[in-house]
């Protein structure tokens, strides 16, 4: 791990204070561990497999394009080419940040919305940046790979709503990644590392819908994003993460919310790409009434694996959280859940579930779903339930009857089976891309479907 020494994060552009919260965080990550199989919270992942001196960490140092302020004509020369689709089918928006290998490199927002107060921008550009960074919802010593992610940021997407104002478009942050940049020359062999940051911010009584997009060419590399999220009282935001990274991709990302008093976060990860890619969801509720609703699709082929650890934590009263995980795994593809609701002593009156459900396509293919429930009070309505197992043969016979040939009729089932999760998205101007991309994952297809005599199912409540 000689690439990612204190040194080296000391070496990174950017002003004084990252430079020092960087070296920090180096000298902390130089004293942890990385973390393992023989750890619960890493248990059936493929953390192991990460090798660090395989990557050099990407350095800063771009132009950014955009009019930024509202103040001239958004310009897309530094926009990658690789989001091009992204953004044709993304349809309006109020506000884009484009990030390549990490850094910010165009920015374009509405001047109405600036007028008001919003702010879209990179953290180091901001004169509060340090503030901003520090201040940030949840902790970012999680794990080595956090520490990591703090020790080699080179800036953050920032996006803050002020208090009362409703955004009526959806902001998109797209990030790619490809170890091109001007100053990303890795030796011969050895891949990319980047370290993409997110900060979302919500004021009192502010509305939002936020589209992040992680694309990349296939090149190896490692993703360590952290996504910061806090929704004041009685604010209303709508979040969704696609990931679309590349075959030797790997990623180990972190998402953090907190939500206030009669505040509402709807949050929503599609998960495509990558060769092993994590995402662990802590979402705390600390305002009465307050509520999350958080949903994953995740399509998992060749030798892919997608790996989701959650946290419903409920620490005031009266709160709610509902979530709903479900995936399709194929050729040698797996998957893991592991997800935790968390009632705590104070959280009297809460409404919690958690559903994951996983359909094993090929023999190969695998899927392991571990939910838990930890109630420390009384009073609270509270369920989990998870199931793996092969495609239904009832359902499948009964569009083979009706003249659907085997392999149509077994695209119709997943499809309709994810399609529970598609039609939440808080983007409809993507699902349709979304629902083509599952579709030729299904058609490519190098393996039978699962017997049905494979099938493991289990429930608790």
């Amino acid at each position: 791990m000689s690439r990612f020494t204190p040194d080296a994060a000391a070496a990174l552009e950017g002003p004084d204070w990252l430079r020092t919260n960087r070296t920090a965080a180096a000298e902390r990550f130089a004293a942890a561990s990385l973390p393992t199989e023989a750890e619960e919270i890493w248990r059936y992942s493929r953390v192991s497999e990460i090798d660090l001196d395989a990557y050099v960490p990407a350095s800063r140092g771009t132009t950014v394009t955009g009019n930024g302020n509202g103040d001239g004509a958004p310009g897309m020369a530094s926009v990658p080419a690789g989001l091009a689709g992204v953004l044709a089918l993304s349809g309006s928006r109020s506000g884009l940040l484009v990030l390549h290998n990490g850094r910010v490199v165009h920015r374009e927002l509405d001047p109405a919305l600036e007028a008001r107060g919003v702010v879209l921008a990179d953290a180091v550009d901001l004169p509060d940046g340090e503030r901003v960074l520090t201040a940030a919802t949840g902790r970012t010593d999680i794990d080595a790979f956090t520490e990591l992610n703090a020790a080699f940021l080179r800036g953050a997407a920032v996006l803050r709503v002020p208090p009362g104002v409703e955004v009526t478009e959806p902001v998109l942050i797209l990030h790619w990644f490809d170890g091109e940049g001007p100053d990303d020359a890795a030796p011969d062999g050895t891949g990319i590392a980047a370290f993409p940051r997110t900060i979302l911010s919500v004021g009192e009584d502010a509305q939002v819908t936020v589209v992040e997009h992680q694309a990349s060419a296939d090149v190896l590399a490692l993703v360590d994003p952290v996504v910061q999220i806090d929704v004041a009282d009685a604010a209303r935001l709508r979040y969704l993460n696609v990931q679309d990274l590349g075959p030797r991709v790997s990623q180990v990302g972190y998402q953090a919310s907190r939500v206030g008093r009669d505040a509402s976060l709807y949050s929503s990860v599609v998960a495509l790409g990558g060769a092993y890619a994590r995402v662990r969801t802590d979402s705390r509720l600390e305002g009465k009434g307050g509520s999350a609703e958080l949903n994953a699709l995740y399509f998992t082929d060749r030798d892919r694996m997608h790996d989701f650890r959650t946290l419903q934590d409920h620490v005031a009263p009266s709160t709610s959280s509902d979530l709903l995980f479900k995936g399709a795994v194929q050729d040698r593809g797996r998957s893991v859940y592991s997800g935790m609701i968390r009632v705590r002593p104070e959280a009297r009156g809460t409404n919690a579930f958690q559903t994951n459900r996983n359909l094993v396509l090929s023999e190969g293919a695998g899927a392991e779903s571990v939910p838990n429930l930890e109630i420390l009070t009384d009073d609270v309505r509270c369920s989990h339930a998870s199931a793996v197992g092969p495609v239904d043969e009832e359902q499948l016979y009964y569009l083979e009857s009706r003249g659907v040939p085997p392999v149509a009729a077994e695209r119709l089932i997943v499809l309709g089976f994810l399609g529970e999760v598609l039609d939440r998205l808080p983007s409809p101007a993507l699902v349709a891309s979304l629902r083509a991309a599952i579709a030729r994952r299904l058609a490519s297809r190098d393996d039978t479907p699962a017997a049905a005599g494979n099938t493991q199912a289990g429930s608790g409540q």
